[in-house]
């Protein structure tokens, strides 16, 4: 069996997973997730949602995550072997920084929100880069927070944005170049909504390091994973454009066929 044989099988079971139907504990789920954050103060809430607009500004227009060259001429297993790497450098320091702001208590936590923005960033850019991509094109900006929202949406949500990722390189080109177009109040709200429950914890007292130590273990191993599913169905898409209809789809980067 070849590297991507045995990977098709995790992407179409990764695909599967993400097309089910809510289940019930889901839907209860997001019913107490709706209940916790309406005793969630304020302050916390406006902490989050202006960590994530700045965010969104930085990844769209800004050069604070643009620092990684596209990698070239190595192979689908090479670049994933080095994703995989990066992906648990960049869960133990986001574990370690969860716990040290875990343990400053409130303040220091709401601090957390986006630092923790920051080091999910940094590692969805140089993951675009190992596979091959450009993240200096606007477009591959939009791809990496498209990502983000998968993976830290709610069951619903999460299904819209798997269909606008599905066929991406054929249709990235028509999104808007405008970022006043974007529904990034819906993206910043599903986010909120997410991680509110694990964060929660991570400011009472006595607890507070060990529960933002593995909250940002965890969030951050999810985010990797999604980014490498994402990434996995661009590359089988490309390649089956290729060999059907001899074609490459619009936005194709050339090396992705090493």
């Amino acid at each position: 069996m070849t590297y991507e044989q045995k990977i098709t099988s995790e992407l179409e079971f990764w695909k599967f997973k993400t097309l089910q139907k809510p289940s019930l504990f889901n839907k209860v789920t997001d019913k107490v997730q709706k209940k916790i954050n309406s005793y969630i103060p304020d302050k916390v809430h406006n902490a989050i949602t202006t960590a994530i607009k700045q965010m969104v500004k930085a990844v769209l227009f800004g050069s604070t995550f643009t620092t990684s060259k596209p990698l070239t001429d190595l192979t689908l297993f090479h670049r994933e072997a080095l994703i995989k790497q990066k992906i648990d450098n960049y869960k133990k320091t986001g574990a370690a920084e969860g716990g040290i702001t875990g343990a400053g208590g409130f303040l220091m936590s709401l601090a957390d929100f986006p630092l923790l923005l920051s080091i999910k960033m940094k590692m969805l850019f140089d993951i675009a880069a190992t596979y091959g991509y450009d993240v200096k094109d606007y477009r591959e900006r939009l791809f990496i927070l498209h990502i983000f929202q998968l993976a830290f949406s709610s069951k619903e949500e999460s299904k819209n944005v798997f269909m606008k990722m599905q066929d991406w390189d054929n249709s990235a080109h028509k999104l808007p170049t405008n970022i006043d177009e974007l529904d990034w109040l819906t993206f910043q709200q599903q986010y909120r909504d997410y991680i509110d429950l694990a964060k929660l914890a991570q400011m009472l007292p006595f607890v507070g390091a060990a529960v933002g130590a593995v909250a940002n273990y965890k969030l951050i191993d999810r985010l990797g994973k999604t980014a490498m599913m994402s990434y996995r169905m661009r590359y089988f898409n490309i390649q089956t454009a290729i060999l059907e209809q001899g074609s490459i789809p619009h936005s194709r980067i050339t090396n992705q066929t090493n």
